[in-house]
Order: structure tokens, then C-alpha cells, then sequence
């Protein structure tokens, strides 16, 4: 999507509540449910074998017949049922995520670049011209692809490094979208 009229009219509010006197949009978009909830199924590399296992050892617990509750024992094979939703969660991380980008816009302005995102509690992040150093552009056959604005370094909880990459996922015409960034940071030079 591109253009503030192409997004739902409570998006619109949304980005027109965040403008400051004189912003004016140059673009604004959506990422693509499809695209966005991709990076989800990686995810299944874990949850698959973790669900699996999981519900193997209540199999396992349960003597792999199904239990009489009228036995105080055969409860045991309840204490794996957290790990199973832990699994199923994992699972259904890329059907949220599909969520999510339908809560998430996009903008750039003549003053800064705005990603939006949440429905009960809304996140506003911009990205001011000066901000943006230089950014990754990752293009796709259709077009589609991620404009990443700021790479951030950080030190997780075990002490090795992370990086964690902010910007415009999932977006169609990465490259024009990226062009606006390069005019909007010559102009505020």
C-alpha cells in the first residue's frame, strides 16, 4: 500500500494525530501481512520438535494409553500440558505476527521517517534524518522487501553481542520507498 488514503481510516488517525504543524506526508504504507508473518516460520525450526517431544513425554508419562483420572499417579502426565502450550504458542507466532502488521503503518514526512504500530497501547518510533547514517535495503523478485533504518548492537542476557534491526518490514516498492529516504536526508543536510 502506498499513499494515506490506500491505509484503514483508523491508521489514517493514527499517523494524521502523530504529524507536527507543516509535516507533510510523502509516503505511507503497510507492511504485507503475508510477507511480515515469514520471518515466524523460522521459529518452527524449534517449536515443531519442541511440541513434538513434549507431547511424546506425556505419551511417555502416561504409559502411552490414556489415563484414568481416578488414579492419583495418572495426573503426572498433566505436568508436560505447559510445555505443549508453550509449543502451540511457538506455533502461532506467525499468525500473530500477520496480526500485528495489520496494526502497523509506515510514513515518511518532509521532517522524519514514522513507523506506528500496536492497537491498545500504540508504539510511535521516529527516525530522524540525521539518525539514519546509512540503511540496508533488502529487495525481493516483486519488489517487496525491508528498509532497514538503524542497526542497533547490544549485549543479551548471556553476555553475546546482538544486533537488532529497525525499519520498514515487508514493504511493496522498497526501492522507491528508499529513495524517499535519500531525499528526505539531502534535504536535511
Amino acid at each position: 500500500m502506498t499513499g494515506i488514503s490506500a491505509l484503514p481510516p483508523q491508521l489514517q488517525q493514527r499517523l494524521m494525530a502523530e504529524l507536527r504543524p507543516g509535516e507533510m506526508i510523502a509516503w505511507a504504507g503497510q507492511p504485507r501481512p503475508g510477507r511480515f508473518m515469514m520471518k515466524g516460520f523460522a521459529l518452527w525450526l524449534f517449536f515443531v520438535p519442541w511440541t513434538a517431544f513434549a507431547l511424546y513425554w506425556m505419551g511417555g508419562a502416561a504409559g502411552f494409553r490414556m489415563p484414568d483420572f481416578r488414579n492419583g499417579w495418572d495426573l503426572f502426565p498433566l505436568f508436560g500440558l505447559p510445555f505443549v502450550l508453550i509449543g502451540l504458542g511457538g506455533l502461532s507466532s506467525p499468525f500473530w505476527l500477520r496480526r500485528k502488521a495489520r496494526s502497523m503503518v509506515y510514513a515518511i514526512t518532509n521532517e522524519r521517517a514514522i513507523a506506528i504500530e500496536g492497537s491498545r497501547s500504540i508504539t510511535v518510533v521516529s527516525y530522524r534524518p540525521e539518525d539514519i547514517v546509512s540503511f540496508e535495503r533488502t529487495e525481493h523478485q516483486d519488489g517487496s522487501g525491508d528498509l532497514i533504518l538503524v542497526s542497533e548492537n547490544y549485549k543479551d542476557s548471556d553476555g553475546d553481542r546482538q544486533t537488532r534491526k529497525r525499519g520498514f518490514l515487508a514493504i511493496d516498492n522498497v526501492r522507491k520507498v528508499a529513495r524517499l529516504i535519500e531525499v528526505l536526508q539531502a534535504a536535511n543536510r
